[in-house]
């Protein structure tokens, strides 16, 4: 059977698909396209008429001071969304993606320095396509607590770090979910400041939290906590649901400022706490570094009971030299 490619840069022209993957999902897409900085495109590929499979991939830009004044770059969370029946065999779902990241690698290197595939579910899925099209893996590490097989959320949780969590209860801060626009708003501008470049050296522009309520939390995708201590906001942590599984996209709080109140803290233990008792089987952190690297993030969610694993991320430059060079270094 041919297999059509359609590629998307306008939410308003996407039909209406199923499936369960909020990072391949057109909500995503819609919150890409309203963000400032984002660009997103959207593959989806047909069998006789049929939608089988579905791509998203955001491409963002970084505005610096020093040339270049402006870098593109391409990420995909995943390697697609596959809308076919349980029983479909792995090969024919790898010729899809196959065919889809070559069409994504010509479409988006026009314009942008590199793409990046990140938080794999099966880090062998697409290898050989991978390799075809001329990207090269680093091992990462992966993060995730599983919430199953337990009688409470605290129950993998390190002892120091309940007591941790019962002294901020204690101290006065309280955890709940944002649901107002202003409540959003503060906390956006709470985490922008506070966000620190050992966690992750990208933050979006504000706007993506306004939509994230607006295209995700309505439709249960996504929630965000905030943690307040005397009508203030003082930490928080933004989450998102795909597929039975809970992702924590980003999570800060003001520590130095308030480090009896814990508020980092808590804004970790209660989506753990709210996924547990949703029946989410695990809950992943988003971004926990290189595997030979001492990452300060990796440490500090380590302690909430989460199991570390090596997975791969792929990368592709736009200049056949720089690609090569990396090529040599870490295949």
């Amino acid at each position: 059977m041919p297999l059509k490619l359609t590629t998307y840069h306008r939410g308003s022209e996407i039909p209406e698909l199923q499936g369960k993957n909020t990072f391949h999902s057109k909500e995503l897409f819609l919150i890409y396209e309203a963000t400032p900085g984002y660009k997103p495109v959207f593959i989806v590929a047909t069998e006789d008429g049929k939608p089988v499979a579905r791509l998203l991939a955001g491409i963002r830009t970084n505005k610096r001071l020093f040339p270049p004044s402006i870098v593109r770059r391409c990420e995909v969370y995943g390697t697609g969304e596959y809308l076919l029946d349980d029983d479909t065999n792995t090969d024919h779902k790898e010729a899809i993606f196959g065919e889809m990241l070559e069409h994504l690698t010509t479409e988006v290197l026009r314009d942008s320095f590199m793409i990046e595939f990140r938080n794999l579910d099966n880090a062998l899925f697409g290898y050989k396509y991978f390799r075809a099209n001329k990207y090269f893996p680093i091992n990462w590490l992966r993060v995730r607590n599983s919430l199953h097989s337990q009688h409470m959320a605290e129950e993998r949780i390190s002892p120091s770090r309940v007591r941790q969590i019962k002294k901020g209860l204690k101290n006065g801060a309280k955890v709940e979910e944002a649901h107002s626009i202003e409540e959003i708003q503060e906390f956006s501008r709470m985490l922008y400041k506070v966000y620190s470049s050992h966690i992750r050296k990208h933050f979006p522009h504000i706007e993506f939290f306004h939509h994230m309520q607006e295209m995700l939390m309505r439709s249960d995708q996504g929630k965000i906590f905030i943690v307040r201590y005397k009508d203030k906001i003082i930490g928080g942590s933004a989450c998102i649901y795909s597929e039975g599984n809970a992702y924590l996209w980003f999570s800060g709080g003001m520590r130095k400022t308030y480090a009896l109140q814990y508020p980092g803290i808590l804004a970790v233990w209660k989506a753990i706490k709210d996924a547990y008792e949703r029946g989410y089987h695990h809950l992943e952190f988003m971004d926990v570094g290189l595997p030979f690297r001492k990452h300060g993030y990796r440490d500090f969610v380590l302690r909430f009971g989460g199991k570390q694993s090596s997975t791969r991320r792929w990368f592709r430059f736009r200049w056949p030299w720089l690609n090569n060079l990396f090529t040599k270094i870490y295949v």
